[in-house]
């Protein structure tokens, strides 16, 4: 088998990938069409928990497959179709997190600044690889430019609160997520053309990391912020960690990493992708929602996307620096 994939060119072994990981959705997506067929001949109703559980399992599923569209579109079209897509879904959750904060009149101009001018900038930055700049143009410059532009609007209600909203809005939706197109852009010796497996190196790792904490919680012990997350528990966390980090280093001889480089890597992003989710969590308890968008639907039409991109947020900046402070790039 390896002595196969050795023989296919990047491309081609990029394409074996994608129709793996299509496979594995299509066989996911039959599984739940027969367990939904199951359930509706049932005599007795769902319970309540059930219920809920089979439309997040259903809602997990869509949200798999529009991501998984996206990275393909991304590679087959190319690197500047990969960071409109990219920027599209930045607009996408951005406007999703900004549902769930309130706004007055003074704050449209840091609104229109944010979608209009910092994130296309952002991504301007990721397009010409100007990654010295890209890295601080939003903790730097924007940080100070939003509560400026704020402040010429004459509205000093909840001044400190509503920019710290918007600032932590740009960082997540924008800053964080603009790093996932920049991993494709890397150049690494022997290993061009195979920068989409990074990519999917670093969701596959995080979501496996993320579904097996999931899974764990419900055999373990007390969590560990229960006004938070029922779900968050020291013992499944660490179950997640070793999960993808097991996985990071089985997928080693598809990324530029040895084996214990590559969990090592993997280990990183988990951490920083389920803290990062625990973050997040913390955030829609304090808007009294348990999904983004408002009455807990998505403004986007995706099934709450934030809610599945949001470990990646937070995993894709720490994971682009830590390969590039390892590779000297």
């Amino acid at each position: 088998m390896g002595s196969f994939l050795r023989s296919l060119s990047p491309e081609q072994q990029v394409s074996l990938l994608f129709v793996v990981l299509f496979g594995l959705l299509m066989l996911a997506s039959a599984v739940s069409v027969l367990l939904s067929l199951r359930e509706r001949r049932a005599t007795s109703p769902l319970s309540d928990d059930r219920l809920y559980q089979h439309r997040d399992n259903q809602a997990l599923l869509r949200s798999s497959w529009l991501m998984m569209l996206v990275f393909w579109v991304a590679w087959a079209a190319g690197d500047g179709v990969a960071i409109v897509l990219f920027g599209l879904v930045s607009f996408l959750i951005l406007r999703e997190f900004i549902s769930l904060s309130p706004t007055r009149r003074g704050d449209h101009r840091s609104l229109v600044m944010a979608f209009f001018l910092v994130l296309p900038m952002q991504y301007g930055l990721v397009w010409t690889e100007h990654f010295n700049l890209f890295t601080v143009f939003v903790p730097v410059y924007v940080f100070l430019a939003i509560p400026v532009v704020s402040a010429l609007g004459n509205d000093p209600e909840r001044f400190l609160e509503r920019n710290a909203k918007l600032q932590w809005g740009i960082m997540v939706c924008v800053y964080g997520m603009s790093h996932v197109p920049a991993l494709m852009l890397l150049n690494f010796p022997r290993f061009e053309g195979k920068n989409a497996f990074l990519v999917l190196f670093l969701v596959l790792v995080v979501q496996t990391c993320m579904l097996v904490q999931h899974v764990a919680a419900r055999r373990q012990g007390t969590p560990a912020a229960p006004a938070i997350s029922e779900t968050f528990r020291w013992s499944s966390w660490g179950i997640g960690l070793l999960a993808g980090g097991l996985l990071g280093a089985a997928l080693a001889g598809f990324t530029p990493f040895k084996p214990l480089a590559a969990m090592g890597m993997a280990l990183v992003a988990c951490v920083a992708g389920s803290l990062g989710h625990l973050v997040m969590k913390a955030i829609k308890r304090d808007r009294g929602v348990t999904h983004w968008g408002s009455a807990g639907r998505s403004v986007t039409g995706a099934s709450g996307l934030l809610d599945r991109v949001d470990a990646l947020c937070f995993a894709a900046p720490v994971f682009f620096h830590s390969v590039r402070w390892t590779f000297g790039l």
